[in-house]
Parts: C-alpha cells; structure tokens; sequence
C-alpha cells in the first residue's frame, strides 16, 4: 500500500484543474463513471455538519462519499446535562451508520488534502479524487495542552463536559463534592458551544444548593475572556444571575497547569504586561475543564486550506472556500465569525446546500449566511436563557418573548425539542434552522 507522502508526490505532478467558478462546469459529470476511488462529492466527517449534508446531496447528487472513522455519533449539546447528571449519554448517541448516508462510507481518517489535485490523502495511504469537497470533520480537544493532563483526569474531582470519555467524571466529582473551592475553566482558544463551560458552574451550583452545599462552597468561573458573554442582552442577564448567586468571575485567567497532587491549578494572567506572563496558583476541590481547540491537524497543517490562525478559510457569507471554488466549508473547523455551535450548522445546511449545487451548476452562490448561531444558557434546572444571535453579536431571537429571561419553556426546548428535532429531521437534511418560523411569526418582516 502507498505512503501518504508517495501518493502526495506523484498527485502533485500532474496538471491542476481550475478552481473558478466558470470552470466548476466540467466538474458535472453526469455521464461520468465513478468507481471507489472517485466521486462526484465527498464530505469528510460525520458530524453534524457532515451528516446532514451526506443525506441532503444523497437525494440530489449520483455519487457521494463520506469519509468518517468512528462507529458512534454524539448529539454534543446534551454533554452539559449528562455532566449534570439530568440526561444519561447514551440519549446522545446513535450508531453513525444510522446517521449518514452509508451508501459509500469509507471508514478512515485523512491524512492529508490536496486542493490543487483534487484529491484526499487517507491515514490508509488510499487516494481519493472528487469533484467537489465539503470539510467538516469538527474540531480537535488538546487536553495535553494543558500541563498535567489528561493523566490528571485519573484522579479525583476533575471532569470535563466536552468529551464522551470524561464527561462521566463530572457528574461523579459534582455528586462527590462536599465543600470547597469549585473552579470552572474556559480556555484562550475559540471553542465549540463557548456557553457550556459557564452553564455547567449553574447547574452545578444548583445541585449543591439543593444538597445543603451552597454556604461551604465558592465557586469560581476563571476564564480567558474579557466579558462573561458576547451579546449584551443576555450577558446582563448572566451578570444579575452570578451577582444574586453569589459565584465569582476572574476574567483574563487561562488555564495552564493542574497539580492534582497538591490540588492546585495554576492560570496565566492574560491581561499580565510582564514575559512571560504572571501566573496565580489556585486550590481545587472540584475543577471542570474546557481544553484548547483547534482544528483538526488534516485541516490545520495545510497551508493552502487554512488562515494564518490554522482554521479552514471560507467565505463567511457563502461558506464557499476563499481559493478552491469546488470547496465548501461547515461547522467547527472553518473562520466563519460566529459561536461554534449545532445551531450554526443547522443554518448552515442550507447555505452550503443551495451555494454548493449553485456552483456545481456552473453559477456563482447566491446564498448569505447571516452568522446565525445559538446557545441555550441553562443557568439551572428547568431554567434556560434562550440566546439567539448574528455575525454583528446582534440578537436574532426566533420567538415574540424576551428569550433573555429565563424560563422553563425554554429549558423544554433545550432538554427534550432540540434533540428530537436534531436526531429527525437536521440529520436528514431537513432542517435549516429556525429562520422560516422567525419571519412567519412576525409576519414577514423579520430577518
């Protein structure tokens, strides 16, 4: 079997195809033969993103593949109340095969894309061409940024809500805690759902209420941040909760260290003018940790796929990549200017869906992505902030309430709607977000 770098050498002496617009047209080969090794589309991940656009071309488009690895897919946003203990993980998950159009699923990692050939490179060494690519294999957790782990997770009162392997461990260091220093992270990376790392510290501190622990407990939300959320609306309303609660917020705090020996956590002072920065040493009892992000490293690594930051380079509006016209972009791995979320992808579909066939028509894509994005603030059981927003960090909220109030209905939504509507219809490429139902309530006239 070929090396990755062999199969590389010899794509890289053959001729270029095109990557305008206009010469997108003779990628629509209709009459062509495709086989294993070349298909019309192929979408790399199986994500949401990735999924829900294997079944939306799977019913236009001949000759479709989908490169994945894994045997399960999780419905992410629901890891926040697995931590908590209200949902149980298995409700997140599904066989992946349930999930994608299986039709031709290749079952392998990439190792490597080359553009300018228009192929992917597998871990396997196989070589895959296409005629037109979709990225969206997510993003990367790097817990061993962090010094100390992930062999600290072996030790007690350590949990993390962003990985099925460790998201165990917060219900367990939550229900264990007994009074304490309680710490809660957020890291100087983008990351996905950047809501839940403060909503576990609600959810939490309600549990200890509940449990006779709230006057032995301080808790602590240590983020790398400079505000406690980016839209105003519902960062007043954050604000008053952690003010009546009695939590405490250290801004500009990035996580750097843990010493799970000595139950300590050393932060780096962002806002420090000193080099190398300042750094506080803080005690835990319970620490919840989100890790630095990034993007995957088939994406990240390839200069000619990605922005100096290392995040696939799209279009914000199209979606479409700034370079490779036959390249679209979904989800967590690309420079779109907006909360990494589930929400995002679900409007996102639809963007890429449209602007993707557009293209493989021969035309120029028509279709804007406004940056829409969601993030269901759970500040306690059967209690949601419903935050709704843009690319201009400008509330878009899909109902007539104030959905920066909180309220049960909307803890509904979060809890049991969302992922019913996720797992039915989102990942059958049937749901574009909730923008068709804001315009119809307010008759029309809404963005």
């Amino acid at each position: 079997m070929l090396k990755v770098s062999t199969v590389i050498r010899q794509a890289a002496t053959a001729s270029s195809r095109p990557t305008t617009v206009e010469n997108c047209r003779h990628f629509s080969t209709t009459n062509y033969r495709f086989n294993s090794n070349h298909y019309e589309l192929v979408i790399v991940g199986g994500g949401a993103g990735g999924a829900s656009l294997s079944n939306y071309f799977g019913r236009r488009v001949k000759s479709v593949a989908v490169i994945e690895p894994h045997d399960t897919h999780y419905y992410q946003p629901l890891w926040t109340l697995v931590g908590a203990g209200i949902s149980k993980l298995e409700q997140s998950a599904k066989p992946m095969a349930a999930v994608l159009n299986t039709k031709n699923w290749i079952k392998d990692k990439v190792g490597q894309f080359d553009p300018q050939n228009n192929s992917v490179v597998l871990e396997s060494g196989k070589q895959i061409k296409y005629e037109y690519l979709i990225i969206a294999p997510g993003i990367k957790l790097n817990y061993n940024q962090i010094k100390g782990f992930p062999e600290a997770f072996d030790t007690p009162g350590i949990g993390s809500n962003y990985s099925p392997e460790y998201v165990h461990k917060t219900k367990a260091a939550i229900q264990r805690f007994k009074g304490g220093d309680a710490i809660f992270t957020f890291p100087n990376t983008p990351i996905k759902c950047a809501g839940a790392p403060q909503k576990i510290m609600y959810l939490a501190d309600d549990y200890w209420e509940k449990h006779g622990l709230k006057s032995k407990t301080k808790s602590n939300f240590n983020t790398s941040l400079g505000e406690i959320f980016a839209v105003k609306k519902y960062a007043d309303t954050l604000s008053s909760i952690i003010s009546e609660r009695g939590l405490n917020v250290n801004f500009k705090h990035n996580l750097i260290e843990v010493k799970p020996e000595k139950q300590e956590a050393i932060f780096e002072k962002l806002d420090s003018e000193l080099n190398p920065k300042e750094t506080v040493t803080k005690h835990y009892d319970f620490l919840h940790v989100v890790p630095p992000m990034s993007a995957p490293d088939c994406v990240r690594t390839n200069k000619l796929l990605v922005d100096q930051a290392g995040w696939l380079n799209v279009d914000k509006d199209t979606l479409q990549h700034k370079d490779f016209k036959n390249i679209f972009g979904i989800g967590d791995c690309t420079n779109a200017p907006t909360s990494k979320t589930a929400a995002a992808v679900a409007c996102q579909i639809g963007i890429v869906g449209r602007n993707l066939t557009q293209v493989m028509q021969g035309k120029e894509p028509k279709s804007i992505y406004n940056g829409y994005t969601a993030c269901p603030l759970v500040v306690g059981r059967g209690k949601c902030v419903f935050a709704e927003f843009d690319y201009n960090a400008q509330p878009l909220e899909t109902f007539l309430f104030n959905q920066a109030k909180p309220r049960r209905s909307m803890y509904i939504m979060k809890k049991d709607i969302i992922p019913f509507m996720y797992f039915n219809l989102m990942l059958n490429g049937y749901w574009e977000g909730p923008g068709f139902f804001r315009k119809a309530l307010r008759l029309g006239m809404g963005r």
